[in-house]
C-alpha cells in the first residue's frame, strides 16, 4: 500500500533522521533535531516507481523525503504502524502466483498438457516480478 493511500497534503509525519541524514544539509538536520514532526506539502515521484513527499519543516523550509524515511502520524500524534510485509499484498493475481506450485511431470501425456506447461512457465518466471 502506497503512502498516497494513507496520507494527504497537510497531514503530520515524523521524520526518521537515521535513514536520511547522510543526504541532508546541516541546516535541515538541525531543524529535524529541533522537531522531527513535519507537514506534508506535496508528493513527488522519486524514481518512476516510488512516491516521495515534500515536507514543511519546523524552520519553515521544505525538503523532500523518500516514503520509507517518514512515519505517518494519527490525529493524536501517534505513529501509524507500517505494513512492511510484502506478502500481505491485496493484489489477487500476485497472491495467486505466490501460491502456485509445480510438481515435475514424468508421464508423456502430463508433459504435453498445455495447462501443465503454462503452470511451469509461470512458476519459472514469477520471481522476475
Amino acid at each position: 500500500m502506497s503512502i498516497l493511500d494513507k496520507a494527504k497534503i497537510g497531514n503530520s509525519v515524523q521524520i526518521n533522521l537515521e535513514q536520511s541524514k547522510d543526504r541532508l544539509t546541516k541546516e535541515v538536520i538541525d531543524a529535524i533535531n529541533y522537531s522531527s514532526v513535519a507537514k506534508i506539502s506535496d508528493f513527488r515521484i522519486t524514481d518512476g516507481k516510488g512516491i516521495g513527499v515534500i515536507l514543511k519543516l519546523s524552520n519553515g523550509k521544505e525538503q523532500w523525503f523518500f516514503e520509507d524515511e517518514i512515519d505517518l502520524l494519527d490525529e493524536n500524534g501517534n505513529v501509524i504502524k507500517k505494513n512492511n510485509d510484502k506478502k500481505d499484498n491485496n493484489n489477487f493475481l500476485l497472491d495467486f502466483l505466490r501460491r502456485l506450485n509445480y510438481e515435475n511431470k514424468y508421464k508423456v501425456n502430463e508433459l504435453l498438457n498445455p495447462i501443465n506447461f503454462f503452470i511451469w512457465l509461470i512458476i519459472s518466471i514469477k520471481d522476475i516480478f
